[in-house]
């Protein structure tokens, strides 16, 4: 079992916020399965924690969502790197900067990075870097065929996809799902309220057997989660 847990993140009450922000998690969550948490202050919503995910397929291993900065992805790619494992790719969910923010970087050491056509055209109107594969399709598979990329519709942003992992039924669905502590439905800048809950609801007849749901922040959990999410936009809608 791979794990990372950083002296701020052991001592809080030691650390800053300042601190805390240069900090990479990385835990095991299945087999094969590893989350990534960074963490950045936004205002107004102070210390934010953002999730990833490494999928790992025998020697190779792929990225979904970068970390928050660059300095955080350097972390991540330096201990993909140090349990002697190929980075292959990386998936990103969306053009926000907790899912894209190491892009650039990734590009530069020649990591192949999957964005839908819709986040690349996104990150070039805000002159932001471009993964190198546009996905213009609403499904796409890679690693084999285990991994696939699936866009269920607007909702946390226009672009948002998720990704499916088929072996082990997890499913990251990025910002596009809230977590059960969420209460509200958060960054709502890009979003597609009307359209959100419609959008879930393709998702939980395209993936009708998941085991695990993993938000953009905040704890995984099962379906609930889809549930929540329909709810809270529900909610909003009206």
């Amino acid at each position: 079992m791979y794990v990372i847990v950083f002296l701020a993140l052991l001592f809080p009450a030691l650390a800053t916020a300042k601190d805390i922000a240069h900090e990479i998690s990385i835990f095991k969550l299945s087999e094969n399965v590893y989350q990534h948490v960074s963490y950045q202050e936004i205002k107004p919503w102070g210390m934010v924690a953002a999730n990833g995910l490494v999928i790992v397929d025998k020697s190779d291993a792929y990225i979904i969502d970068t970390p928050w900065t660059e300095e955080h992805t350097k972390r991540l790619v330096k201990w993909v790197k140090a349990h002697n494992l190929t980075l292959k790719a990386a998936i990103i969910s969306h053009y926000h900067e907790d899912a894209s923010s190491g892009i650039e970087y990734l590009n530069k050491i020649g990591i192949t990075t999957y964005a839908n056509k819709a986040t690349n055209l996104l990150l070039e109107k805000h002159k932001r870097t471009l993964a190198s594969h546009s996905i213009d399709k609403p499904s796409y598979k890679l690693a084999n065929d285990q991994i696939e990329v699936f866009y269920p519709g607007a909702g946390h942003s226009k672009d948002n996809v998720v990704v499916w992992l088929i072996d082990q039924q997890i499913l990251f669905a990025g910002c596009f799902v809230k977590s059960l502590e969420s209460t509200n439905l958060g960054n709502l800048a890009d979003a597609d309220v009307n359209q959100w809950p419609k959008s879930i609801a393709n998702l939980k007849a395209h993936y009708p057997n998941i085991k695990l749901v993993v938000p953009g922040h905040g704890k995984a959990g099962d379906t609930s989660l889809l549930k929540h999410t329909q709810q809270l936009a529900l909610n909003k809608a009206h």
